[in-house]
């Protein structure tokens, strides 16, 4: 579904759709992780029980253009 699209569903039925949300979910990530590289600002992120910084060079972008425009 299209963030474009009117959505006749409940907003239980909203809720209940995993896979829009994992997707959605998904796709903010990616694009916030994109703005993060190309500002060169670090992203912080929890690993073994502590915040760590990843160093703008480090942070993983997939080719794709972002899903979401700023």
């Amino acid at each position: 579904m299209s963030d474009h699209e009117p959505d006749d569903r409940s907003p239980a039925e909203r809720v209940d759709d995993l896979p829009a949300i994992n997707e959605a979910m998904a796709r903010g990530t990616r694009a916030a992780l994109r703005r993060h590289k190309r500002a060169g600002n670090p992203v912080a992120i929890w690993r073994d029980g502590a915040v760590v910084l990843i160093a703008p060079e480090d942070i993983p972008v997939d080719d794709e253009e972002p899903a979401c425009v700023e």
